[in-house]
């Protein structure tokens, strides 16, 4: 399938309500200063790969990755807003940096009461970290989804872009 004409479609990867990024208490996000995309007002504890590929990179701390498709897209899917300052503390990882994923695998498992009982907001960015190398972004905002089954956002490959 040629995926210059295709539409490639991102899945929730936590359950939750989609909100713009504007909405996010963080400039790097509401800015859209590491990408562009959507966040996840979460409701889960499970985090999924929202697409398929490979894990080309994983904090130390369990709290951010990315995963870069084969189209040479990345994906980075960020659990909370001062989820840094926890040290990793109520994340365990099931898939690590190196693995390659399907869309819908398990990537992490939260501790959500510790993590919110720290005072962390579990707000999940997830972005397209080089928005210039789509063609266009459509976005589900609004939308209740659940991890791994509804589609957040889509977008198409710039016709010109060699992978």
């Amino acid at each position: 399938m040629d995926l210059l004409k295709k539409n490639i479609q991102v899945i929730a990867p936590i359950d939750g309500k989609v909100i713009d990024l504007s909405e996010v208490d963080d400039l790097v996000f509401s800015q859209r200063l590491a990408g562009d995309g959507v966040a996840i007002v979460s409701t889960g504890d499970t985090v999924v790969a929202p697409v398929g590929g490979k894990i080309s990179f994983m904090f130390k701390t369990n709290h951010a990755f990315v995963i870069t498709t084969a189209n040479g897209i990345q994906v980075l899917v960020h659990i909370g807003t001062d989820t840094l300052n926890l040290h990793g503390e109520g994340f365990k990882n099931v898939k690590g940096m190196g693995d390659t994923v399907k869309p819908g695998d398990t990537i992490l498992k939260l501790d959500r009461k510790f993590i919110e009982g720290k005072g962390c907001c579990l707000v999940v960015p997830v972005l397209i970290t080089k928005p210039d190398e789509i063609e266009f972004l459509q976005m589900n905002i609004g939308d209740l989804v659940k991890a791994g089954q509804e589609t957040i956002m889509r977008y198409k490959l710039i016709k010109n872009k060699e992978f």
